[in-house]
């Protein structure tokens, strides 16, 4: 039996069921060798299954696999109980980053509108796949396509881990930053990172809990989003509500960056992006036409059996999109592993549309008209197209090269 999204003819890996059901569910969390313990430490370790497409060997070194385990809530609850204790030097600033997709997740599970939950899951935090699989299996002639942009999650990790810290006056090993995500994958993403310059030996994430395991905490600890405290997401910021980027429900930027070429490429101004879904809801086209003309196509292909029809036609020479925006989990984002899923594992199909509801009526407000990233750019980057700018907001790809015991993908 093979991995359930799995592209492979052949696979040697074995089920959940079978004796090894994670890529290493016995290795040891960084709290357990240091052996920390004290108000919170219940929580089970992070555990990658084999129907994750993460777990393929092809994506997942046993070497990561350790670190990836040591991605959980016992690193999280390690600082928390750190900063209980007198001794000060030890104390690390606690900042979480909640992805927009996770949102939506704690607004239907506990009833209460996107801003509300907001407000009250950053009071009760005060009291936390494609890339690698195209670094890893399909190599260079995939990798030189790549869009060389940073995620939001390794933006999120620059923006806190530099400006932040120097705005507090803070070493960036001072600060302990917790990304709150909709899937598994952003775990391997901050391990991938590495330790950038910028950051002085240090990680843009130091830990990523998923939606569920945020919620997993708050039943544990007997404490709903209904029953926390309410506080603001942004500090001392005014805020009305909030609000999301244009496009479709994850994280990428295809309606931004389709409305920038339209524009400088074609001088055309494009108020609204249209999808059109064609041969199924996870593979849709965006087009601009000009003089009755095609000039621009591009396409938002998510899930890998979309990914390997995407893949053929490039290989072939048959690709007709001039950008793609590629996500592995079918459904996008809000559809990632680590939320919405019912007891044994599947998608929540009811839960799921109500997120998908609540995302779609989140107010939209493009990034390019909003003074704080406009003062951002000016006060952290040096200006728009700035070597800085450059070097925090983009990075580079590496295509490895596979070891012989790798089992060739069939398409």
């Amino acid at each position: 039996m093979k991995c359930e999204h799995c592209t492979r003819k052949e696979c040697s890996k074995k089920t959940k069921t079978d004796d090894q059901e994670n890529v290493s569910a016995d290795a040891p969390s960084p709290a357990q060798e240091n052996g920390e313990k004290g108000e919170f430490h219940k929580l089970a370790d992070a555990r990658i299954f084999l129907s994750d497409c993460l777990a393929c060997d092809s994506c997942v070194t046993a070497e990561e696999g350790v670190q990836l385990s040591q991605q959980n809530a016992k690193d999280f609850f390690r600082v928390l109980n750190l900063n209980k204790k007198c001794d000060t030097s030890k104390h690390k600033v606690l900042v979480v980053s909640v992805c927009p997709q996770s949102l939506p997740y704690f607004a239907a599970k506990f009833n209460v509108s996107v801003t509300d939950a907001s407000r009250r899951l950053c009071g009760f935090l005060k009291s936390l796949g494609w890339v690698r699989y195209a670094e890893r299996v399909l190599g260079r002639p995939i990798t030189a396509h790549l869009c060389t942009a940073k995620s939001p999650q390794q933006v999120m990790g620059s923006l806190v881990k530099d400006y932040f810290a120097r705005q507090q006056n803070l070493s960036p090993e001072k600060i302990f930053h917790v990304i709150v995500a909709p899937c598994y994958d952003k775990k391997l993403e901050a391990l991938q990172e590495g330790f950038p310059p910028a950051l002085h030996g240090s990680r843009g994430a130091d830990c990523v809990l998923t939606s569920g395991e945020i919620a997993q905490i708050m039943e544990q600890g007997d404490l709903s989003v209904k029953d926390a405290a309410v506080d603001t997401l942004f500090g001392d910021l005014k805020e009305d509500k909030v609000t999301r980027h244009d496009g479709a429900s994850s994280d990428g930027h295809l309606a931004h960056i389709f409305r920038h070429a339209a524009k400088e490429l074609f001088n055309e101004d494009v108020e609204e992006v249209t999808y059109r879904a064609l041969r199924n809801k996870d593979f849709q086209e965006v087009t601009l036409e000009k003089n009755g003309e095609v000039v621009l196509r591009f396409a938002a292909a998510y899930g890998f059996r979309n990914i390997q029809n995407m893949i053929l036609k490039l290989k072939k020479g048959k690709f007709p999109y001039h950008f793609v925006e590629v996500l592995a989990c079918a459904g996008g984002c809000l559809n990632g592993r680590g939320q919405a899923q019912t007891p044994d594992g599947h998608a929540d199909k009811a839960l799921l549309r109500q997120m998908e509801g609540i995302y779609a009526d989140i107010p939209v407000r493009r990034a390019e008209s909003s003074a704080h990233v406009q003062e951002l750019y000016q006060e952290w980057l040096e200006g728009i197209n700035s070597p800085k700018a450059r070097e925090v907001l983009h990075t580079t790809y590496q295509s490895q090269e596979r070891g012989a015991h790798s089992l060739d993908i069939k398409w």
